[in-house]
């Protein structure tokens, strides 16, 4: 274990109490070490150039902004962080905003503290997680809505598309920055959308629906 890298993380919350709790818990860790902490969220990428966390532990509700933008800023710039996303909010729709916006994971903060502490090592290790009753959520509200290619997300027409092209997993999430992991989740969710149950069908079904024209920019 003592040849293991340490997990460095970054920690970002608007509640100072919290932020000092999460600390102490983090820092009870052998294999983690808090570099820094922020209740600003305009400070987060500044910060992450300065420290260069692994794992950035976010909170959505940041006062002036949110965690959403902080997410929107980090992947525009670039910067090679995963990041976990700890909230209160466990509705399904936080988890797809957030996933939108390339959150690495989400955990909520009425988890235990190992749960939280096992969250933040799985995002480190590549891993995509949330709750588990978001994932419930999230599979009911798929299966009430309309069937078809009007049901998807921006981010699943993209995936669709790459998948369309023939691009593995792999190589979706380079395209995109993102891991694997989210890859295969949006995946997942389009497969159920477009009532296909694997990648060949769903290559049949964008040619069927997507005109010539939009295709082509797609392959390379």
């Amino acid at each position: 274990m003592s040849g293991a890298p340490v997990i460095k993380v970054l920690l970002v919350d608007d509640h100072p109490l919290v932020l000092e709790g999460l600390r102490a818990l983090m820092e009870a860790e052998a294999g983690i070490q808090v570099v820094g902490t922020t209740t600003d969220g305009t400070r987060v990428v500044e910060l992450t150039r300065l420290h260069r966390p692994d794992v950035v532990v976010l909170d959505l509700e940041l006062g002036a902004t949110n965690g959403y933008d902080v997410l929107k800023q980090l992947r525009a710039e670039k910067l090679p962080v995963r990041v976990l996303v700890l909230t209160a909010y466990g509705d399904g729709e936080s988890l797809r905003a957030a996933l939108e916006h390339h959150a690495d994971g989400i955990a909520l903060k009425t988890d235990s503290p190992g749960r939280t502490i096992d969250a933040l090592r799985a995002v480190n290790a590549g891993v995509l997680v949330f709750p588990q009753a978001a994932r419930r959520w999230m599979r009911n509200t798929t299966e009430r809505a309309v069937a078809g290619p009007s049901a998807l997300s921006d981010r699943e027409r993209e995936v669709w598309s790459h998948l369309a092209s023939g691009l593995s997993n792999a190589a979706i999430a380079r395209k995109l920055g993102v891991s694997p992991s989210t890859v295969k989740f949006h995946t997942q969710n389009l497969f159920q959308k477009l009532g296909v149950s694997n990648r060949t069908a769903a290559a049949v079904e964008y040619e069927k629906q997507i005109p010539a024209a939009a295709r082509g920019g797609h392959r390379d």
